[in-house]
């Protein structure tokens, strides 16, 4: 199995600001996504990500993110699979200290 490239938490919102092909993918459920997302992150539940693939653009640098990682490392396994280039944030929601919107 490839190995999925890990971002810190505050590496991240660093890297928001300087890419503009970096989109965070958000792989929770709509109750906890509801209590708090990253700004400008994109809901996918990570059930519905392998049809959702098909709206992604290869092109673009895809970082996934849950609460505390897990998920997000499922989603992120499976989409550098499918040839996409993702990364996992390391400890999900419970280490993001950026803003968050509801």
């Amino acid at each position: 199995m490839d190995h999925i490239n890990e971002i810190q938490p505050n590496d991240l919102e660093q890297m928001m600001k300087d890419d503009k092909n970096l989109v965070v993918i958000d792989v929770r459920e709509d109750e906890e996504v509801a209590q708090g997302m990253i700004e400008g992150a994109k809901h996918i539940p990570l059930q519905t990500v392998p049809e959702a693939k098909e709206e992604l653009d290869k092109n673009n640098h895809y970082v996934f993110v849950c609460r505390s990682g897990g998920r997000s490392m499922k989603a992120a396994t499976y989409m550098q699979e499918q040839g996409f280039n993702v990364s996992n944030m390391t400890g999900g929601m419970l280490n993001w200290e950026g803003e968050v919107i509801s």
